[in-house]
């Protein structure tokens, strides 16, 4: 793991919602695409403040989830920002590899038509 300290993070300014999630918002640091929108509890966003790589809560596994722990494909995370409501996170990352279980590089890669 890569054991990166990011900067603090005042918890208090985050808005957990009544499950104890926020949204996050994974973006390319580089290219600023969107790579993928997953859900992170108070644990898991300490855990990415204090290794520099994301955690995410699965909603569906009621569990932890360390991005890359199985796949390879982790994302080193370059920046944490808050939105102005204080209840959505933007995670900006240097992706090792795809974000989506598929494989695409993103999540976002099917156009509605």
């Amino acid at each position: 793991m890569n054991e990166k300290q990011l900067p603090e993070v005042d918890l208090a300014a985050i808005r957990f919602d009544e499950r104890g999630l926020i949204p996050a918002i994974v973006q390319d640091a580089d290219s600023g695409e969107v790579l993928t929108l997953a859900y992170m509890n108070q644990q898991s966003l300490q855990l990415t403040i204090t290794h520099g790589q994301i955690f995410f809560w699965s909603r569906s596994r009621q569990e932890l989830w360390h991005k890359g722990a199985t796949s390879g494909n982790y994302q080193d995370v370059v920046e944490l920002r808050l939105d102005c409501d204080g209840d959505a996170l933007l995670v900006r990352v240097q992706p090792r590899g795809p974000a989506c279980h598929t494989g695409a590089r993103s999540c976002f890669f099917r156009i509605m038509k």
